[in-house]
């Protein structure tokens, strides 16, 4: 890979040079560095403009530059006096350096470094912090976004979308190289680590195995998301980390005072599967052009809208009877399969599974917002609370108006959302999540939609929590106050991250406590989880608690402020300037007024280019080039873990046509799907020649094998079914969990004194080993 001299498509060179980010990792916590080596190899000044994705709920909080032997560190400022300084320096020869927001979403960033004199360079180092997912399996998932995909561009809507301007160039082109080092650190000890790209082999820098660190092995191409996934000995422990206020800061404001984040881990009692009949359960898939996208970007793996008609039949068969659904499709246009939710019944899942099986990637672009407006258009049905489920692939330019339409609606449903393939818009896809109480969830490389999108719906069964509250055992002279307006929604499983500002100094300080405790009812019972923690504070000169805390409330304030008053505002504004980090309304702006002379000469813009090749200013419809895929990465991990997920991009190999419409090409069905495609609404199985099919046995087997005539050929054939899911399907078990727990149901209701029978002669037929109590036996 070259590593200067790239040629844009106006034979321009291009200043960046090298990306170098450097990761440190408490828990659940990483605090970024990200510098940014610019050289001007050009006869005259010129001006680098550098467009790329953050993550929606990151704070950046810093922002400096390296010129010719000074350090400058930029100040935050209100955004439109940053960029008034910025222009004024610019136009005075003074070399300038400006980082902004752009757009209110907060997932894309512009980085411009104006007046770079000929043979000079300058490094631009940002800094943010963000807090690092719970994945199922217990790892802390650090992202460095690195795709950006251009913002569809809604009708109607006249917001200026800067991704559109971004020049792209074929895959491995790119002058400019990344590498990224991680410092591991956790009390609870660092297990291993993967990634979709080479890591070095983890080194233990503490012979309890508590700090470590790990770097890239070679510079990974631009095209993908780098994921870190870090595995602790112990990772599911309530914590809390009380953190010292910035020295010279006014006490009682944010910066001032102490700050407390405190982590619980809420013990919810699982769902019980057919507990409840209740809900409204709406599914609104993305049916753009891009969705014809392979998921992982090679050439045999299924295209994400194929994946996704594969996670509509396993949601439709763990519905419960007695529930109400519809299906909508989106693009340039949308439809749904009823005009209104229908009750979920043997003919309304059979009509919706045979739709389902005809949908394509063929309503063009991304307008989400009508089908929302649609949908909450749609009277609620009394005693079904709505749960609504997004799957889309998009980034659209009116991000902001989406979310505030989910939140208008907020007390009326919630919302669980899924971002599928690189690039996908954290600020879409967390934000209506956040805006009505569900959950995000992201599908990249060879992860499944299908286990993500289960684990939801389990949520979405589960009996609302209600009453939530939280106390604080202070001692005398102490106060807290929370920061945002703190949980109110539980799911079994997550973490319950809580921000309060901590008022007053505790007595004595060295031996003080304070405790904290959640409150919260599931039906008629109480539960409570309280968390003792010192109160005495660490110090660190880069206060990532207080900026995780600042961008938490900053998060729930923009949300109000395109409808607020000027009040609120103003607060936006108060609480970014004083915490430091960027939002919508203010950027970091800084100047070198160390060089004596202006720089002469006039000025050349150069937008650094991105993996990829293009979008045309409208989407329509894609086609995936398949000449153009990447052969994936294994996850690499220093230690044996089994090969795992692996991230490649595939938006950079799609090609824009109007004219193609190709035929549909027929999902290959998994055994699982096989056999699950053949259940009917109420939990059981037919006995038939299609069951015993799927299930691998000859008709006459699967009828001879009966041990009693007094069995109803329905409960042998549904015990079947269950024996074949624990016995050849164990490692699908979160995508089959909830209707195989329907099934259950259905036959204890049904096989009486018989069950023990029927189980112990699937279990000879199949060659399985399935023990008495999947049936409660």
């Amino acid at each position: 890979m070259r590593s200067c001299g790239l040629l844009n498509s106006s034979n321009k060179p291009v200043p960046l040079r090298s990306g170098s980010v450097t990761v440190l990792i408490r828990g659940f916590v990483a605090d970024v560095g990200c510098e940014l080596l610019y050289r001007n190899e050009e006869p005259g000044p010129v001006e680098a403009v550098f467009v790329f994705p953050v993550d929606a709920e990151a704070a950046v909080y810093a922002f400096q530059a390296r010129l010719g032997g000074a350090r400058i560190q930029a100040q935050l400022r209100e955004k439109k006096q940053a960029q008034e300084l910025y222009g004024d320096a610019l136009a005075g020869g003074q070399s300038s350096f400006l980082l902004q927001q752009e757009g209110a979403g907060g997932d894309v960033f512009s980085c411009s470094l104006g007046n770079l004199p000929p043979g000079e360079e300058a490094a631009l180092t940002l800094r943010y912090v963000c807090e690092l997912p719970l994945e199922p399996d217990g790892a802390a998932r650090y992202m460095l976004p690195a795709v950006l995909r251009p913002r569809y561009t809604p009708h109607g809507w006249d917001g200026e979308d800067v991704t559109q301007g971004v020049p792209r160039v074929p895959q491995g082109e790119l002058p400019y190289t990344l590498n990224l080092s991680v410092t591991l650190q956790s009390p609870h000890g660092i297990d291993h680590v993967l990634s979709n790209c080479s890591l070095t082999p983890l080194s233990y820098t503490a012979g309890n195995r508590t700090t470590a660190q790990v770097s890239l092995a070679e510079a990974p191409p631009w095209d993908r998301d780098v994921e870190l996934l870090v595995y602790y000995t112990e990772p599911h422990k309530p914590s809390a980390v009380l953190e010292v206020g910035l020295p010279g800061a006014e006490p009682g404001s944010l910066m001032g005072d102490s700050v407390v984040m405190v982590t619980l881990l809420p013990s919810l009692p699982e769902a019980v599967p057919g507990q409840s009949a209740a809900g409204e359960f709406i599914f609104l898939l993305d049916r753009s052009g891009s969705m014809e996208c392979p998921m992982d970007g090679r050439d045999r793996s299924p295209q994400r809208i194929d994946s996704a008609k594969e996670t509509l039949v396993l949601l439709l068969k763990s519905l419960p009877l007695g529930c109400y659904f519809n299906i909508y499709g989106f693009g340039s246009r949308f439809e749904s399969f009823y005009p209104q939710s229908v009750g979920y019944t043997q003919q309304t899942m059979a009509e919706s599974l045979q739709r389902v099986q005809k949908l394509q990637a063929n309503l063009g672009g991304t307008e989400i917002l009508a089908p929302l407006q649609a949908i909450y258009r749609s009277p609620c049905r009394d005693g079904h609370p709505r749960q609504l489920f997004v799957f889309t692939d998009g980034d659209v330019g009116n991000t902001q108006n989406v979310i505030a339409e989910v939140q208008r609606h907020q007390g009326a449903h919630r919302c669980f959302s899924f971002g599928i393939g690189e690039g996908a818009s954290t600020a879409l896809v967390k934000g209506i999540a956040r805006a009505a109480g569900g959950s995000a969830e992201f599908i990249t490389g060879q992860d499944r939609m299908q286990p993500k999108a289960l684990q939801s719906l389990k949520r979405a069964l589960q009996p609302a929590v209600t009453g939530i509250s939280l106390n604080w055992d202070l001692p005398p002279g102490m106060e807290a106050a929370l920061l945002g307006r703190g949980p109110e929604v539980i799911f079994p499983g997550q973490r319950c991250l809580v921000y309060a500002q901590l008022r007053g100094q505790p007595q004595p300080p060295d031996t003080a406590v304070g405790s904290v405790t959640l409150q919260y009812r599931i039906q008629d019972q109480t539960y409570k989880e309280t968390l003792q923690f010192p109160l005495q504070p660490q110090d660190g000169d880069r206060l990532p608690v207080h900026r995780l805390a600042a961008k938490s409330l900053l998060l729930e304030l923009e949300g109000a402020v395109d409808t607020g008053s000027e009040r609120d505002r103003r607060r936006v504004l108060e609480t970014s300037l004083s915490s430091g980090v960027v939002c919508s309304l203010t950027a970091y702006v800084g100047m070198d007024t160390e060089r004596g002379q202006p720089v002469q000469g006039p000025l050349v813009r150069r937008d650094i280019p991105l993996a990829g090749l293009g979008a045309a200013p409208r989407m329509r419809k894609m086609r995936c080039l398949k000449a153009n895929y990447i052969t994936p990465k294994a996850m690499s991990c220093s230690s044996s873990v089994p090969m795992a997920r692996v991230l490649v991009d595939c938006a950079a190999a799609c090609d824009f046509d109007d004219s193609l419409d190709e035929p549909e090409q027929a999902l290959e069905e998994s055994p699982l799907l096989r056999l699950v495609s053949l259940q009917n609404a109420d939990g059981s199985w037919d006995l038939d020649p299609r069951l015993a099919a799927a299930l691998g046995v000859s008709e006459a087997d699967a009828r001879g094998r009966m041990p009693s005539k007094d069995v109803a050929p329905g409960v042998w054939a549904t015990v079947l079914a269950v024996v074949w899911l624990h016995g050849r399907a164990a490692g699908q078990r979160n995508e089959w969990e909830l209707l195989e727990a329907k099934a259950v149901v259905w036959v204890r209701g049904r096989a009486g004194p018989r069950l023990s029978e029927c189980l112990e002669a699937a279990n000879i037929l199949l060659g399985c080993s399935v023990g008495p109590a999947v049936f409660g036996l």
